[in-house]
Formats: C-alpha cells, sequence, structure tokens
C-alpha cells in the first residue's frame, strides 16, 4: 500500500511503501508540486531504491529553482537508509519525536 496526497499547508504527506512498483506514480505527483516542497514522512514504512531516485530526482529540480527540499518526521529506520546512502547530506531532514 502506498498513498501520496498534499495537505491544506502543502505539505506532501507519504504513507507506506515506497518502491519500485510505486515509484512512478510518486514520481509523478512529486512533478507536479511547485518548487518548495516539504514531505512529512511519519506514515512512511519503507523506502527502496527506486524511492530514493524519486527523492533524488524532486531535489535536483527543487534545487535547479534555489529551493529546498525538507524532510519531516522522519522515523529512526528511514533516516538510517538516509545515512547509508549518503542521502542526509542532501536533504534538510527533521527527525520524528521518539
Amino acid at each position: 500500500m502506498f498513498n501520496i496526497a498534499i495537505n491544506d499547508e502543502g505539505v506532501v504527506a507519504v504513507e507506506g511503501r515506497l518502491d519500485a512498483a510505486q515509484a512512478p506514480r510518486a514520481q509523478e505527483f512529486l512533478d507536479q508540486v511547485p518548487d518548495q516542497c516539504t514531505i512529512d514522512m511519519a506514515a512512511l514504512e519503507y523506502i527502496s531504491s527506486a524511492g530514493l531516485g524519486v527523492l533524488l530526482r524532486t531535489h535536483k529540480r527543487i534545487m535547479s529553482g534555489g529551493q529546498s527540499l525538507r524532510l519531516i518526521n522522519v522515523s529512526k529506520h528511514i533516516n538510517d537508509i538516509f545515512s547509508y546512502s549518503g542521502f542526509d547530506r542532501l536533504f534538510e531532514i527533521e527527525l520524528a519525536d521518539s
């Protein structure tokens, strides 16, 4: 299961598993988001390399406009994946309260 939506404050919320099967849908959605983007990952259970690719492409697009990609409510598990891959140095990350 995977859901992606934008709330009234303009924050993108992702839920479930962002894997290779869901990456095209996530990319299509994120390509429509304006330059400044915050993604709430509180309900994200898993992210694969394909999901990391979606974030990287979105990051590059947003950076080309002089803005940033901000990830909030990132769980320890997801943050570990970012750390192992070096993505923690690319994104502005706000960890979830434990």
